[in-house]
């Protein structure tokens, strides 16, 4: 397992040292931020919240979601 690991941080080290040779360490981190920056805007979408927790923050109920969530259920 560790040999593996370390075969893993070795080709990652190995790669992020050739962006920064090709393109330069300020393009490479920037690359990083904005790919980071976008991978949280696709997460924080609230399409995948149920009608129940959409109805919780004041929004409009969505499509039917498939399966049964516990967060679903009402308590009287």
């Amino acid at each position: 397992m560790r040999e593996a690991q370390s075969l893993v941080a070795g080709t990652l080290a190995a790669t992020v040292d050739e962006l920064c040779l090709k393109f330069g360490v300020r393009k490479t981190a920037f690359a990083l931020f904005l790919a980071a920056w976008r991978h949280q805007q696709t997460v924080n979408q609230t399409s995948q919240l149920s009608n129940r927790m959409r109805q919780d923050i004041c929004l409009p109920d969505g499509e039917e979601t498939s399966g049964f969530p516990v967060w679903n259920l009402r308590v009287w």
